[in-house]
């Protein structure tokens, strides 16, 4: 076959093949636009406290991006970046392992929270006396130039006896305060305080005594005053619990009040350690028991722990000090619909069997969002 043969064989067989597609542009030019089924998503950076320690309570150092395994409504995420903060110095001669990304000193936030339930229980007396005795000794043992200790209490009303302070006759002074009920003109004044330092008075509202349904409103109203302060803040709530119990004898969270605290605690990073007052040595292994599963629980879900099996008050508040001398700050992205909003549920833990890793239980986005979830 000749070249011009040739050429005009290929030209024959292309010119359908041109002929079907002007066809199909025009088809498609003549059509209507598909629909546009994209969705309009938000961005924002999630930031996670997270403490991780060995079976004795260790904190454990030297932990990197590779180390974690967090998943969000049960899908794994990719993590952006890993902080550790701690009030005390890293030292040693052997160098952290190359994973540690970074290393920062930080300030701690603890609040007193004791719940006064001696109105309904008067035997308790002797019990709030003893954990007085134990906190009093504790801020002169492990309040340190980077601590800062708030004292509240409540009993039908939320009392501020002393906003954050770093001075441990100041922190025993609101503490027997609180044991004596020693109000200051009620409840905390109106004026908001002066200075840079951190403050729960100045996220609390103003005006006198505020009055809630339940212990519940109080645990929200310092969770929500807490807010601005960034990092991780500890609340060590002394009480024997509390909720209703059903006529099987079984406590359940009430959902009116029990998830808007406890997102409220989770949204701004505040993590409950909570101490039974009727401890096992008090005879509380032996009693009916059933509100200190409102403490389990709580203390669960905010990433804290629930103590109630020790013979003194000094061996809980000695273990919440010691553990909380770092933590790690995860990070990562998440989407979620626009003018959406709601709660994620998030599971941390880490790759290696023997640590024991605690942290919030999720976070809640979109506009009633609180907490340290920032849109990008």
């Amino acid at each position: 076959m000749d070249k011009s043969a040739a050429t005009r064989r290929r030209l024959a067989l292309a010119l359908p093949l041109a002929v079907l597609l002007l066809a199909t542009r025009a088809s498609l030019a003549q059509a209507p636009p598909a629909p546009d089924f994209e969705e309009e998503l938000t961005v924002e950076e999630v930031l996670l406290d997270v403490l991780v320690t060995d079976r004795q309570g260790n904190v454990i150092v030297g932990l990197g991006k590779d180390d974690f395994v967090v998943e969000e409504e049960g899908e794994p995420v990719a993590l952006t970046s890993v902080t550790f903060y701690s009030n005390r110095e890293l030292v040693g001669s052997d160098p952290l392992p190359a994973t540690a990304l970074r290393e920062e000193l930080a300030d701690r936030h603890f609040v007193v929270f004791l719940h006064d339930q001696r109105d309904q229980l008067p035997a308790l007396t002797s019990q709030q006396m003893q954990a007085a005795r134990a906190m009093r000794q504790w801020a002169k043992r492990h309040v340190g130039a980077r601590d800062w200790v708030a004292v509240v209490g409540y009993d039908v009303n939320l009392r501020l006896y002393s906003d954050f302070t770093n001075d441990p006759e100041t922190v025993s002074t609101a503490i027997e305060a609180a044991l004596r009920r020693k109000h200051r003109g009620g409840n905390w004044p109106s004026r908001r305080p002066a200075g840079d330092g951190p403050s729960l008075l100045r996220g609390l509202p103003t005006g006198g005594p505020s009055a809630g349904r339940s212990v519940h409103h109080g645990l929200r109203q310092v969770a929500e005053a807490l807010g601005a302060l960034q990092g991780r803040k500890n609340l060590l709530l002394f009480s024997v619990g509390f909720g209703e119990v059903d006529e099987a004898g079984t406590w359940s969270p009430d959902p009116r009040y029990y998830r808007p605290m406890m997102e409220a605690l989770n949204d701004n990073n505040v993590a409950v350690y909570a101490v039974d007052l009727i401890p096992t040595a008090a005879g509380g292994a032996a009693l009916e028991r059933t509100l200190n599963d409102s403490l389990s629980r709580l203390a669960d879900d905010t990433g804290g722990r629930y103590y109630l099996n020790f013979n003194s008050f000094d061996a809980p508040l000695a273990a919440v000090a010691e553990e909380n001398t770092g933590y790690y700050l995860l990070s990562y992205q998440s989407a979620h619909p626009a003018r959406a909003s709601g709660f994620r549920e998030v599971r941390v833990r880490t790759r290696h069997p023997g640590f024991q890793v605690r942290a919030r239980k999720g976070y809640s986005y979109g506009e009633d969002a609180g907490g340290e979830v920032g849109s990008e």
